[in-house]
Formats: structure tokens, sequence, C-alpha cells
């Protein structure tokens, strides 16, 4: 479905159509996981609802999901899916507020924010292999005039700083990291990418000894020197995602605070490993994602 057919569903088909993927193996009860449930009908029980034979609970299609307890329609909740799914450099809560017609930027806000922890696929990461290529940058808004701060650049400046490592026509792992030492950027490293593949970098001295520890080898990209590319041997994929990254973070949502950056990475990490496919089939995987996980909100 398109964004236009999204908007033309009931609610009723709107409900239907997230239990045709949350459950495309059939209903599963999100409290013992038992496959053995009844459909509740008549006008004593909510829409949707179900009762697991086993634990006797009672559960609909949203439960244990990013969208429990939520009171906004699970039509503009598919909608959101899909322009968060679909749009390359994301899209702003407030613009998503205007776009679905919500309360509230805070209800906007905390909706991204659920989605997002859908996306994020940690749980069941893979490791990365064959030829990946790791970069380090900065993101953070510049101070204002007259705030008393000094407007450091590159390393040494108060901004976040995020990492990526990337597979060659492959997946993205991206991540804000504490410090960017030899010791943080290579425990992130060897716990990311199999020992197999080979890495390359540029001539950060952090990155020195790389080659001990992978038997694929590690080529550096002498960037100090003015060198870009040699033979094939780039940071270029590396540095098209942060590209993606800062256009997002620059042009759409203009602040990333630090206690949430992780979530803007873990974003547009999916979009980058599901970037081959449409964006319906991108949206339903990310709905697919979104059970088993839940984000109240806290003040």
């Amino acid at each position: 479905m398109d964004l236009a057919q999204i908007a033309s569903l009931t609610e009723s088909q709107a409900r239907e159509y997230l239990e045709s993927i949350i459950w495309s193996d059939g209903v599963i009860c999100p409290h013992c996981k038992s496959n053995n449930n009844t459909k509740l009908s008549g006008k004593a029980h909510r829409d949707g609802a179900y009762q697991c034979n086993d634990c006797r609970n009672q559960f609909t299609v949203t439960v244990g999901t990013i969208m429990e307890d939520s009171h906004i329609p699970l039509k503009k909740w598919i909608m959101a899916f899909h322009l968060m799914c679909s749009s390359k450099k994301g899209i702003s809560a407030l613009q998503l507020q205007r776009d679905l017609g919500l309360g509230s930027y805070r209800t906007a806000l905390f909706m991204t924010h659920r989605i997002r922890l859908a996306m994020s696929n940690h749980a069941t990461e893979q490791k990365l292999k064959g030829t990946v290529e790791v970069d380090e940058t900065y993101i953070g808004g510049k101070p204002r005039k007259g705030d008393g701060r000094e407007n450091k650049r590159g390393r040494g400046t108060k901004k976040a700083p995020v990492m990526v490592l990337v597979e060659r026509e492959g997946k993205a792992i991206s991540k804000p990291i504490k410090r960017l030492s030899s010791k943080d950027l290579k425990s992130e490293i060897k716990d990311n990418v199999e020992l197999e593949s080979k890495i390359i970098t540029d001539d950060f001295k952090s990155y020195r000894g790389l080659k001990k520890e992978f038997t694929g080898g590690h080529e550096v990209v002498k960037h100090s020197q003015g060198e870009y590319s040699r033979g094939g041997i780039d940071t270029n994929t590396a540095e098209s995602f942060f590209a993606l990254l800062k256009r997002g973070h620059y042009g759409v949502f203009h602040n990333l605070s630090k206690r949430h950056l992780y979530r803007y990475t873990d974003e547009f990490a999916f979009r980058w490993n599901h970037r081959k496919i449409s964006d319906s089939e991108r949206r339903d995987i990310a709905i697919k994602q979104a059970s088993g996980k839940r984000l109240v909100y806290s003040n």
C-alpha cells in the first residue's frame, strides 16, 4: 500500500493489516507465546480482542508492541511508519504532527521515538563481514552567538562523536560512542565485525594496530596527506552514510540531543540496510520489528 491507500483505511482494516504483518505466522499470545487463542466477539469485548486458552489473558495485536496503550488511531500509526521509512533524510516530529493531525508536538515526538525503537535490531544483528569501511564524525549544532561557548572544530569539540561501520554493498551499523580513543573504537569494531574481514579506515591514529586483529588486513587511506582513494581503497561508502545523517540533522531535525542520538543513528541505519527494497516493504519490516518492544513515556 502507498500513503494514499493507507489514508483510506478504516480502523478495522488498519487492525487487520497490522495483524497480517505482526501475526504473519498465526496469532501469538504476547504474554505466554502460545498459539492456542480464541477471537472474542460481541459488544462486551473491544475490537480485535483475543483470549489465550493457556494463560487466559486477553490481548490485541498492539499488546507487547510499541503501540500498546496508545490512543492514536492505528491508521495514523501505519502512516507514521510509512513516512519515517520512506523519507530518505527523515521527517521531523513537527512535520509528522502537521501531516497526521496529532494533538501535540510531544505526542508526535514520542511517536517517532517509539518507531525508531521498532527500527532498531541490535538483538539479532549479525556481524559485518567482507570489506568493511569504518569512519567517525561529530554530530551537534554550532553554539549560538553570545552564549559564551567556544566553537571548536574536529577532535576536541563538545559535539557528540558517532562512528559507522559499513559493508561494501551491504549493511551499516552506526552508534554514538563516548570518545574516539583507540580502546573504544577497536572494541566496537571487534564487537561488530567478523575477524576474517578487511578493515578500511582513514589514518586517524586510534585505528593503528587493527591489522593484527583482523586476518583480512587493515588498509589505510591517508586523508591527512590529501589521499582519498587508492585502487579501490577508500571510505566513500561510510562517508555517504554520514552525508545522509548530517543532511537529516541540519535540514530536518536541526537539533539532535546526545541523550537520544542513538535513536536517530538506528533510524538512519535501518533505512540504509533496507535501501534496496520498496518503501512499502521497508515499512512492513519496521512494523514487524515493533513486536516485543515497549517504550514508556518519562518526563
